[in-house]
C-alpha cells in the first residue's frame, strides 16, 4: 500500500513538486514560530528568583561638587539612612544602573582556567539581597567582613556556575584576569539562584555580582526601595521630595519594578504577535492552495476513481487513499525540512536549548500533517460520492 502511494506520487511528480514546496516552506515558517513560542513559554514558566512587587527603582545623579571619596561614601550612607527612616520603607539598596527590568545592560568577560564566559555584570551593595529577597544557595552574600578582605568578593548565579565550573565547586575560586575585564584577585564568596531580571520571557543569563563601592560609583546610579505592604501612591510624592532635596537635583526618576516588568513583556509580545499573524496568513494561503489543488486533482481523476469503484473499491477506501496520498506527500516534504531543521540544535545556533528545537520540530510536523489531512478530507469525501457509472459515462 505504501509503495503504491509513493508510486502514484512519483507518476505526478511535476504537479506534486509544487505542493511539496508549499509544505516545505510552511514547515520552516512554523518551525521558526514554534521555536520562539516554545522558548518564551519555557522561560515564562521558570520562577523569577526574586521579589519585585513592592520594589521601586530610583535613578539619580550625584551632586558634582562632592569629589572626595570618603565624603561621597558618607553622603550615600546619609541618604540611605534618611530613606530607611521613613516608616513605609522596608529595605534600601544602592546599585549601578543595571537594575531589574531596566534598559541598561552592562556586560564583561569572566575567565577561569583559560575558560571564558560572557556575563551580565551588576554592582550592588550589601543590602541588595534583602531588597529583592534573593536566595543564596551556596556560600554567603556580601557583608562588612569584605571591607578587610584581601581579594575582591564576587557572587555569581547558578547559570554562571554551571558554565564556568561545570559540576565542580565554585566557592573560593579566583576568577578574572587574563584581560577578562575583572581583576585577577576576585574570589567567589557565594552562589545565588538565577534571576529572571530581564523579563518573564527571557532566560536567565550568566550573572556576575560585584560589591559596590559607593565612594567610587560615578555620578549615575540607582537605588532600590522596597516598600511595606499597604503603601499608598501618596508616598511616592514624599519620597521624591526627600530624594530631590538629598541629591540637590530634579533629575530623579522613580519607577515601579512591577510596571517595568509589564512594559518589558509588552515590548516583546508586539513583534511576536506580528510574527504569528504573518505566519498564520501564510498558512491560510497554503491551505487554500492545497485545498484547490486537491479539488482540481479529483476532478481530473474522476475516470480513475470510477474504475476503482467499479472493481470493488468502497467510497471510504477511495477517500482514505486520497488522504493517505496527501500525508505521504507531506512526509516527503517534512523529511527534507527536518534534515535542515536538525542542523539548528547540532550547531547550537542562537544559544537555544536542544529540547526547544526538537519540541518545535515535532509541533511544526504535527501541524503540517493536520493541515494536509484537513485539506484532503473534504475532497476525499467528494471523491467517495462519485458513482462508477457516472464517472465512466463522463469519460
Amino acid at each position: 500500500m505504501i509503495a503504491h502511494l509513493f508510486k502514484l506520487i512519483w507518476n505526478k511528480k511535476k504537479q506534486n513538486f509544487v505542493l511539496m514546496l508549499e509544505m516545505l516552506i510552511s514547515f520552516f515558517v512554523l518551525f521558526v514560530v514554534f521555536t520562539g513560542l516554545v522558548y518564551f513559554y519555557q522561560n515564562y514558566r521558570r520562577p523569577m528568583g526574586f521579589d519585585y512587587e513592592r520594589v521601586w527603582s530610583v535613578k539619580y545623579n550625584d551632586p558634582g561638587e562632592i569629589r572626595d571619596a570618603d565624603s561621597l561614601a558618607s553622603y550615600h550612607a546619609m541618604v540611605k539612612r534618611t530613606i530607611l527612616a521613613m516608616p513605609q520603607v522596608e529595605a534600601v539598596s544602592f546599585s549601578d544602573i543595571n537594575v531589574p527590568f531596566g534598559d541598561a545592560n552592562i556586560s564583561t568577560t569572566i575567565s577561569y582556567n583559560n575558560r571564558s564566559e560572557h556575563v551580565e555584570r551588576y554592582q550592588v551593595d550589601d543590602d541588595y539581597k534583602k531588597a529583592l529577597a534573593i536566595t543564596v544557595v551556596e556560600g554567603r552574600w556580601f557583608s562588612k567582613e569584605d571591607d578587610v578582605a584581601r581579594e575582591r568578593p564576587a557572587v555569581i548565579n547558578e547559570v554562571l556556575k554551571r558554565n564556568l565550573f561545570g559540576n565542580g565547586p565554585a566557592l573560593g575560586k579566583l576568577i578574572g584576569g587574563n584581560g577578562s575585564g575583572v581583576a585577577a584577585n576576585t574570589r567567589v564568596v557565594g552562589v545565588i539562584r538565577e534571576l529572571k531580571d530581564k523579563g518573564d520571557l527571557w532566560a536567565p543569563s550568566n550573572g556576575f555580582y560585584a560589591r559596590l563601592d559607593t565612594s567610587n560609583q560615578g555620578r549615575n546610579g540607582a537605588i532600590l526601595v522596597t516598600t511595606r505592604p499597604g503603601t499608598d501612591a501618596a508616598f511616592e510624592g514624599r519620597l521624591y521630595k526627600v530624594l530631590a532635596n538629598a541629591f540637590r537635583s530634579t533629575s530623579i526618576d522613580i519607577l515601579h519594578l512591577e510596571n517595568q516588568r509589564r512594559n518589558k513583556m509588552m515590548q516583546l509580545l508586539g513583534p511576536v504577535i506580528v510574527l504569528v499573524a504573518v505566519a498564520g496568513f501564510l498558512i491560510v494561503n497554503v491551505a487554500l492552495g492545497l485545498f484547490g489543488v486537491l479539488w482540481y486533482s479529483i476532478n481530473k481523476r474522476r475516470s480513475e476513481i470510477g474504475i476503482r469503484r467499479a472493481v470493488g473499491a468502497s467510497g471510504k477506501g477511495v477517500a482514505r487513499q486520497l488522504v493517505m496520498e496527501t500525508l505521504a506527500l507531506s512526509t516527503l516534504a517534512l523529511t527534507v525540512g527536518a534534515f535542515f531543521a536538525v542542523q539548528f540544535p547540532l550547531l547550537n545556533l542562537f544559544n537555544i536549548p536542544t529540547g526547544t528545537y526538537l519540541t518545535a520540530l515535532l509541533l511544526a510536523a504535527l501541524f503540517i500533517y493536520l493541515l494536509a489531512a484537513g485539506c484532503a478530507y473534504y475532497p476525499g469525501r467528494q471523491a467517495a460520492s462519485i458513482y462508477p457509472a457516472d464517472a465512466l459515462h463522463e469519460d
